[in-house]
């Protein structure tokens, strides 16, 4: 399956990035510092390669993870990361943020600003949303929990929310406070605080921290919570404000435009739900142990398949935005899921034993199947959307373009002519 027929292609042509951002620290603290940062960068480096700079160093704060904590344990579990582990983290996190907002300066700068930047830049972002995730999680000292399981299902919705406005207003809105800025800036500080002080500084009761802690009728309640559930849960209202918001935004947008969609917007929502439905059914099966994915080591790379599988989601939904195609509601890694659901519940639906997953081995071929499958179908989704788009539009991703004796720009080629990426 080509992602791009031929119709699409052409509405390439028509497609313009347009943005909104209302952060007071975006505007008048971090732009100055963005501006003068990007004239660092030589005129002959592409904006994608800056883009890509910064999730390898995310990748590699990932693999500092993988090296010191591979089971996914925190303090509590008898993992102690050294202190410069966290502080890396900070740095390659603050690093991201930073390049991922000067490719596009870079790309005015180089006259290569387009469809194909838009889809990179945010292809990049939703892989690093899953892998700071797994990051702040471990900072947090949240663990194997289903407090890491309710953190990657918020911040997927926050991604896939904004995407979906995007598609349906035209255009990308940041608020006052935002993910790609305060948001992160703000798991930037945690990591900061958990290389000096540890991450079990966060398991401090809350109540404690503001002095409540001898009150009687709240020292055995359920708002004696540590730290760290503290933040998810106002995470939590975050993104209740920010669903409010978008949808407030796509219904004006729709009124203005007088534009009627073949499926009502908020239908469009529902592709998330099911994939998160379906992995929190598989989550929560009773075999081999009520839980058992969320308890053991396989937790790291069940999280990061999802992680995938929602890059590639998100990633058909920004193609279809830059292309003027329709809303891309089927998934089919629905059916593997389902199938792999069923598998796990087949003692409760049918009074037998699993066919695969009846045992800790069959679990653990079957989420590492899903891991590779995962890969496998983003990574051919990139690779043919990248080249489909260079292809049409006569560019390379990874080199600027340079102009003829004509004034035109020419794709970059090799010394046998032919195009390089």
């Amino acid at each position: 399956m080509r992602y791009l027929p031929q119709e699409a292609l052409n509405g390439l042509s028509k497609y313009s990035y347009k943005s909104v951002d209302k952060s007071l620290l975006s505007n008048y603290v971090l732009n100055p510092y963005w501006n003068q940062l990007v004239k660092l960068w030589p005129l002959w480096v592409a904006p994608n390669t800056i883009t890509l700079s910064g999730l390898a160093l995310v990748f590699l704060n990932f693999l500092t993870l993988l090296a010191y904590d591979p089971s996914y344990l925190c303090e509590r579990g008898g993992v102690v990361l050294p202190s410069w582990v966290y502080y890396s983290w900070a740095i390659g996190l603050f690093l991201y943020q930073s390049f991922d907002a000067i490719d596009g300066k870079q790309a005015r700068r180089t006259g290569m600003a387009g469809p194909l930047g838009e889809m990179f830049d945010h292809g990049c972002d939703a892989i690093n949303t899953t892998l700071e995730v797994l990051l702040a999680g471990q900072a947090l000292n949240l663990g194997r929990s289903w407090w890491v399981v309710a953190s990657l299902i918020a911040s997927l919705a926050a991604f896939y929310l904004t995407t979906w406005e995007e598609y349906y207003t035209g255009q990308l809105f940041l608020g006052v406070i935002s993910g790609p800025v305060e948001g992160i800036l703000l798991i930037t500080s945690i990591f900061v605080v958990s290389g000096i002080h540890g991450p079990s500084i966060w398991d401090t009761p809350i109540l404690r921290v503001l002095h409540l802690e001898n009150v009687g009728f709240l020292s055995n309640s359920v708002l004696n919570l540590g730290i760290n559930e503290v933040f998810l849960v106002l995470c939590g209202f975050g993104l209740a404000f920010n669903v409010v918001t978008s949808c407030a935004n796509v219904t004006r947008s729709m009124k203005q435009k007088r534009t009627t969609a073949t499926r009502p917007p908020l239908l469009n929502l529902l592709p998330f739900v099911v994939t998160m439905g379906l992995h929190v059914v598989w989550l929560s099966a009773p075999t081999p142990t009520k839980s058992f994915i969320v308890q053991s080591p396989l937790l790291l790379p069940f999280l990061a398949s999802w992680g995938l599988q929602f890059a590639h989601q998100v990633g058909r939904m920004i193609l279809a935005h830059v292309t003027g195609q329709g809303f891309p509601w089927w998934d089919s890694t629905w059916i593997w899921l389902s199938l792999a659901s069923i598998d796990v519940y087949t003692p409760v639906l049918f009074g037998r034993s699993s066919l695969v997953q009846s045992s800790v081995t069959g679990v653990q071929l079957v989420v590492y199947s899903t891991l590779v499958i995962s890969f496998i179908l983003y990574a051919r989704f990139v690779y043919l959307v990248i080249w489909d788009i260079t292809e049409h539009m006569g560019i390379a991703c990874f080199t600027v373009r340079k102009k003829d004796s004509q004034g035109h720009w020419n794709a970059a080629v090799d010394a046998k002519g032919k195009k390089i990426l």
